[in-house]
């Protein structure tokens, strides 16, 4: 991209915060998220995606794991609105979640309650059952399996 990431620095800030600080910076984030375009959310997400892969595993767990956290305290509308744009951009580009340690963002997602679980596979399967045969089956090929029997998909 030439221009700066923006959205990209402030997730690696918000990951070196403390939880009572980056908890709350994060929810308004989030916030404001749903009120923005299409076109900046998409630019949001992209550079989110970019930035993740950056960051020490080790801090990117501790901010996942709060977004997480997050999300499963809002509607269900708005983790719809979430968890599509990301699944979307996937699916038009997978080398971007490639990059990423699955099997840690796997086990970052295992460490929350069943109820949280619940909350976020379950929005999750709504999302990837819209999809036609052929994003399913890019989807299904980047997804690891352990997920996939996780969120019953």
């Amino acid at each position: 991209m030439s221009s700066p990431n923006y959205a990209g620095n402030i997730i690696v800030n918000l990951a070196g915060l403390p939880e009572f600080l980056r908890k709350p910076i994060l929810h308004k984030r989030l916030s404001e998220f749903f009120s923005m375009n299409q076109e900046d959310k998409k630019e949001i997400i992209n550079n989110a995606l970019q930035a993740g892969p950056t960051i020490q595993f080790d801090k990117f767990s501790t901010l996942f794991k709060t977004w997480l956290e997050t999300l499963c305290n809002l509607s269900e509308e708005e983790r719809t609105v979430m968890f599509s744009s990301y699944i979307n951009e996937i699916v038009s580009h997978p080398e971007k979640l490639i990059v990423f340690n699955l099997d840690g963002i796997f086990e970052i997602y295992m460490s929350l309650s069943i109820d949280q679980r619940s909350i976020l596979s379950t929005t999750i399967k709504k999302i990837i059952n819209v999809f036609d045969e052929k994003d399913k089956k890019k989807l299904y090929m980047i997804i690891p399996k352990m997920a996939k029997n996780e969120i019953d998909i």
